[in-house]
């Protein structure tokens, strides 16, 4: 009884004894690492399993503004009739009334040397690829856009770019900018609501003469016209308008470098203090003012 007693004890003290050292073994391996086939490969760092940083896909803060379009970025009949004022543009202007994007991002000294307008007046949809082009020389941060007015700023309402070609006009031009300019941001204003630019300008009797001379005749044309047809002539511009809008805003979201301004300045609610005193069409230094500030706080908004 004894014996088997003892025995029993040792025995039993050998099974615990060998227990313990598995166990042991089984911390001592899973510590260093090693896999269950035996491996030796280091067990990953808590740093290897983050995902690496990347640059955001916008930079707030550019450092060069090149701006492409049409009369309105050239500041057209702002300063004097018929005249462009490129120092009052909204995109790159020096003028301290406008305070131009170009200014807000840059401050007045770099702005100088950092900044460049390559819009035309009179410029369509189907100009923008050699602005861009050319534009692109520069190799500018930030290229700001607006252009599309004069596509549908024509003769008759048939005369104006149908919207197929208008998308693959722009589609083009973006195309040109990304393979020279492939880190390049893109700010994309929506075309104003030449409806209101008319419903503004109307009151005036000096600018409806100079719409006469040609202005935008397929809104502006017969401007105290109230028949059926001229409110269908209006309403076919307008609606035209808004498809060209969403076809900047459908092209530029393919585009992880591109922002619109959600529609903002075609939303915004001109008045006569932001029209032109010569054309009470294009924006006066006022309204330039306010495209600057639109474009500025979208080139500056932190999220999309």
């Amino acid at each position: 009884m004894g014996r088997g007693t003892d025995r029993g004890t040792r025995c039993g003290r050998r099974r615990a004894s060998a227990a313990l050292a598995v166990l042991t073994t089984v911390t001592v391996l899973g510590v260093a690492g090693c896999g269950a086939s035996g491996g030796d490969s280091p067990t990953p760092s808590p740093s290897a399993s983050k995902p690496a940083k990347t640059a955001p896909a916008w930079d707030t803060s550019p450092e060069s503004v090149a701006a492409v379009g049409d009369s309105i970025t050239r500041g057209f009949d702002a300063c004097a009739v018929l005249s462009d004022c490129p120092e009052v543009s909204w995109a790159t202007g020096s003028s301290a009334k406008v305070d131009s994007l170009a200014v807000r991002l840059l401050g007045k000294a770099d702005a100088a040397g950092h900044s460049w307008n390559y819009a035309v007046t009179g410029a369509r949809m189907a100009d923008l690829t050699a602005q861009v082009t050319r534009a692109a020389k520069r190799k500018p941060e930030l290229v700001a856009v607006m252009a599309g007015a004069n596509d549908a700023c024509r003769a008759t309402t048939s005369a104006m770019t149908p919207v197929a070609d208008f998308r693959a006009q722009f589609e083009e031009a973006m195309t040109a900018l990304r393979e020279k300019l492939p880190k390049a941001q893109v700010y994309v204003s929506s075309i104003p609501d030449l409806k209101r630019l008319w419903s503004q300008g109307r009151t005036n009797a000096l600018g409806k003469q100079v719409w006469k001379l040609g202005l935008c005749p397929s809104m502006l044309g017969d401007a105290d016209a109230m028949d059926s047809a001229a409110t269908l002539r209006r309403n076919t511009v307008r609606d035209r308008v808004e498809d060209y809008n969403e076809v900047l805003r459908e092209v530029c979201a393919k585009d992880r470098r591109c922002r619109t301004d959600e529609g903002a300045v075609h939303a915004y609610r001109f008045g006569t203090d932001q029209l032109s005193h010569w054309d009470w069409f294009h924006p006066s230094v006022d309204g330039q003012a306010r495209l600057a500030e639109i474009a500025y706080r979208r080139v500056t908004a932190e999220t999309p």
